[in-house]
Order: structure tokens, then C-alpha cells, then sequence
């Protein structure tokens, strides 16, 4: 790895933690080279540096965690699937059209030794990389695939983990041609059916029907500085006020973050993320995903078919609220 990869990538509103640790490291080389005792006011600017990182991401706007969930850095699914099975064997195609979406990606795992599917959206980690899995926005092939791998985990009786990741499905003509739409729905349709445990969690960023085409299950997760959304801030402020710069403002009137969906009853549980988002220690994000997986199934197991099915349809039905008003 090339030292211009093991650079951080700051975002905006890191900038005054990261002035403050450049400091810290200039005192300790100047302190080295002059052979200087420093080590009590390094302690305190250390102490400092953790009360700001902490300061900072407790009061993210929903601008900010939008940054943090579309941080290139951020684990991917293919990143939490290493870092957390015991065995992990890919699958590819949608034994349809003969294709094999790299936006889209499952196989079957061994999870707390609990044989599972998983499958998810996977971004790149550099713009090459980006371009292969084309940002992991996924074509028609990319959620056949996907329903491939359900039925499979039906037929089986295995438990099905997605993991969502994308900021919308492909919005391409061709992939219009080849039937998103019809795709996704098809997928909406028939996950309210299948017979095992479901859990869906949104490890960055969730956007429109490309997240939903993965995202009917018993129990719906995200993580902290993650984001669910019916269409990007950008997207929203471009068609309501005809300006996307209003990204900000949009943001906060969708209701986009973890916290606003855990209110609006769509959200199950949230995942804590280590200070600084998932990417500043992906092992620890890792190890709180796999821990709430392996409860919520412990806890899905001991249902019936028939209570599963029943839960998910409910808990679908509740989502949402109206006011009639008198004519």
C-alpha cells in the first residue's frame, strides 16, 4: 500500500480534530529531537483530541452522516462478510441472462457456526474499482442474482443476511430495457413469502428502490452514521427547489438518518459505531454487526414459518401514517 493510501481522508467537519493531532505529533518529534520531557501536556491534548472526536460525531447534522455513510473508506459488504464468517463461498450469476453483477454480491457462509446466505451491494474502493462494481448501483441481473440466492436460502432453510449499500438502483436505458423496475418489485413481492429468517441492514448507504429491492425482512438494522432514503438530498432539493446546493436542507426534512427512522417505527435497532464512523475501526464495526446478526436470530429461530411471514407483512403494514381531512 502506497503511502498516499494510508493518508486519511478528512471530511469537512474533522478538520479541527485533525489540526489538533497534527499538533500532537509536532510536539512529540520536536519534544524527540530535543530530548524534552513533554509527555503531561501530550497526555492532555491527547485527552482533548478524544473529547472533540467525541463532541464531533455526537452531533452530526444529516448532512454530515451523509458524508460519513458515503466515506470511501466505510466497510463494504464484502469487507463484514470476511470479518465475520467462519466459511464464505461466493456465488455469481442470475442464471437468467447470463450476466453476474459485481454491484451485487452473495454466497453462502458460515456465521457463530449457523449456515447462512449473504448477499449485498458492493462499492469500490477506489474510482477504478468504483467503476467495475459501478458504485454499487446494481442492474436487473444484480437483484435476479439476489432473488437466485433467496430461493436457494428458502429451499435450504437458511437464514438470509442482506446488507445494503448503494445510493439507488441503475438508472440506465439498458438497464430499463432489461426490466429494473419489474426486477425490483419482483424481489418486494416475493421476500414477503419466504419461509426463513430475514435481516436487513443498511451498512452505509440506503437509497431508494435499489435499497428497498434487497430490504423486506423480519428485522430491519442500520448502523449509526447510516442513511435510508426515498431519494438523495441532491436529488430532492434539485426537484424542489431546482437547486441542488440545498442538499442540506433536504437532508434534514427527509428524515434520512438512523435516529429519524428509529422514531418513524421503520428502524429495529440501531448499531453503535466506533468513534470516528465504521471506517476508523472497521474490526470493532464488524464485531457489532455480527453480534446483533447472531442475536436477532437466536431470537427469529425459535418462530414459526407462519409467525415470520406474519411479522414481516405487519410490520410493512404499520409503516406510515394518515391524516384524513374533512371534505
Amino acid at each position: 500500500m502506497s503511502n498516499s493510501d494510508r493518508r486519511p481522508i478528512l471530511l469537512d467537519f474533522e478538520k479541527p480534530l485533525m489540526e489538533l493531532e497534527a499538533r500532537i505529533t509536532q510536539i512529540r518529534e520536536l519534544a524527540e529531537e530535543n530530548d524534552v520531557d513533554v509527555s503531561d501536556q501530550i497526555q492532555n491534548l491527547e485527552m482533548r483530541a478524544a473529547q472533540l472526536r467525541q463532541e464531533i460525531f455526537s452531533n452530526l447534522s444529516p448532512s454530515q452522516r451523509l458524508q460519513v455513510a458515503r466515506h470511501p473508506r466505510r466497510p463494504s459488504t464484502l469487507d463484514y462478510i470476511q470479518a465475520m464468517t467462519d466459511e464464505w463461498l461466493e456465488l455469481h450469476g442470475d442464471r437468467s441472462t447470463g450476466t453476474d453483477d459485481p454491484a451485487m454480491v452473495g454466497g453462502v457462509a458460515r456465521l457463530a457456526g449457523r449456515p447462512v446466505v449473504m448477499l449485498g451491494h458492493q462499492k469500490g474502493r477506489d474510482t477504478k474499482d468504483n467503476v467495475t462494481r459501478n458504485f454499487g448501483m446494481a442492474s436487473p441481473g444484480g437483484y435476479r442474482k439476489a432473488m437466485r440466492l433467496m430461493e436457494h436460502a428458502n429451499r435450504f432453510g437458511m437464514p438470509i443476511l442482506t446488507f445494503i449499500d448503494t445510493p439507488g438502483a441503475y438508472p440506465g436505458v439498458e438497464a430499463e430495457r432489461l426490466g429494473q423496475g419489474e426486477a425490483i418489485a419482483y424481489n418486494l413481492r416475493e421476500m414477503f413469502r419466504l419461509e426463513v429468517p430475514i435481516i436487513c441492514t443498511v451498512i452505509g448507504e440506503g437509497g431508494s428502490g435499489g435499497a428497498l429491492g434487497i430490504g423486506v425482512g423480519d428485522r430491519f438494522l442500520m448502523f449509526e452514521h447510516s442513511v435510508y432514503y426515498v431519494a438523495s438530498p441532491e436529488a430532492c432539493a434539485a426537484i424542489l427547489w431546482k437547486d441542488a446546493g440545498k442538499a442540506p436542507q433536504a437532508a434534514e426534512v427527509l428524515k434520512i438518518t438512523s435516529q429519524d427512522l428509529k422514531n418513524l417505527g421503520i428502524l429495529d435497532q440501531i448499531l453503535t459505531e466506533p468513534i470516528g464512523g465504521a471506517h476508523s475501526n472497521p474490526i470493532k464495526a464488524a464485531e457489532v454487526l455480527k453480534a446483533a446478526l447472531v442475536q436477532n436470530l437466536d431470537e427469529l429461530t425459535q418462530m414459526t414459518h407462519a409467525q415470520r411471514r406474519e411479522l414481516r407483512y405487519q410490520k410493512f403494514r404499520a409503516i406510515g401514517m394518515f391524516t384524513e381531512v374533512p371534505a
